[in-house]
Order: C-alpha cells, then sequence, then structure tokens
C-alpha cells in the first residue's frame, strides 16, 4: 500500500475509536492528481446522507496536464461501503459526538482506497495532556540517547 496523504490533524483533534476502509469514486484526472500527492485532507471529513456517505472538505488540486473540463478541487466525493457498514456507521453517528473523520488516502494495488475514523472530539484539556506525554517520551528517550553517547552502557 502506497500512502498518499493522511490527516495528522485529526489524531490531534479526535481520538478515533475504529477504523474503517472504504473505496473513493473518483474521476480520470483526480487519480492522476493523487498519484503526483497533489491532495489535502486538513479539513475534510465524511457525512452520510440518504444511506449513501459522501466525503466533504478533501481538496484535490486539479491535473495539469488534464483539460479544461476538470472537476472542481472540492466537490463531494462518494464514498463506497457495504449498506451494512453504512448503517452500523450511522447508528454510531447517531450518537451523542461521535463523527466520520478521513485519517489517510492510499493506493491498494490500483485502487484509491480512503481510512475512514469514527471519532470523538478532544477537549483542550486532552490535547495539552497528549503533547505533555510525547515531550515526556522525547525528553527520557533523549536522555537514554545522551547516556549511551558517553558510555554509560
Amino acid at each position: 500500500m502506497k500512502e498518499i496523504a493522511s490527516n495528522k490533524k485529526a489524531r490531534h483533534d479526535y481520538y478515533i475509536e475504529e477504523s474503517i476502509e472504504a473505496g473513493i469514486s473518483l474521476l480520470g484526472s483526480e487519480v492522476k492528481s493523487l498519484r503526483l500527492g497533489n491532495v489535502n485532507l486538513k479539513d475534510s471529513y465524511a457525512v452520510i446522507k440518504d444511506n449513501e456517505i459522501f466525503l466533504i472538505g478533501a481538496h484535490i488540486s486539479p491535473y495539469k496536464m488534464g483539460s479544461h473540463y476538470n472537476p472542481d478541487p472540492r466537490r463531494m466525493r462518494r464514498l463506497l461501503l457495504h449498506k451494512s457498514e453504512i448503517l452500523k456507521l450511522k447508528s454510531k453517528v447517531n450518537e451523542k459526538g461521535y463523527t466520520l473523520v478521513v485519517t489517510r488516502l492510499y493506493f491498494k494495488d490500483a485502487l484509491v482506497k480512503a481510512e475512514l475514523g469514527l471519532a470523538k472530539g478532544k477537549e483542550g484539556r486532552d490535547k495539552r495532556k497528549d503533547i505533555q506525554e510525547r515531550d515526556e517520551k522525547r525528553e527520557s528517550e533523549r536522555a537514554i540517547k545522551e547516556a549511551y553517547a558517553k558510555g554509560g552502557r
């Protein structure tokens, strides 16, 4: 699997409780643009409308070599899932505080796949706690590395 793009902000802003792989309905020039890595998932999310899931907010830049019929970079794109999966996600999203966030796009063989995360929002103190834990881990790794470099095996 070749990763095209990931949404790092989603992991910072949400607790990802479950991940689901979904296909994505694209036009030919969009796939060519994805192969070049011209995508931004920063503000993207998914909504369920009429028992279908749509990707909203993903920006796929127009393909440079394409014609003047290139699609809108921010258009809604249909995500492809089985009906049972959609109904399961719909029941979870109807619960308080859950949303669907796209965490990454990748190629699986020749197909473009989107990883959807069933997410619950973090509060400000949760984000600060994550940052503090990451900094503590970094400091401890740095201390171990320095002790090893001084010969203190």
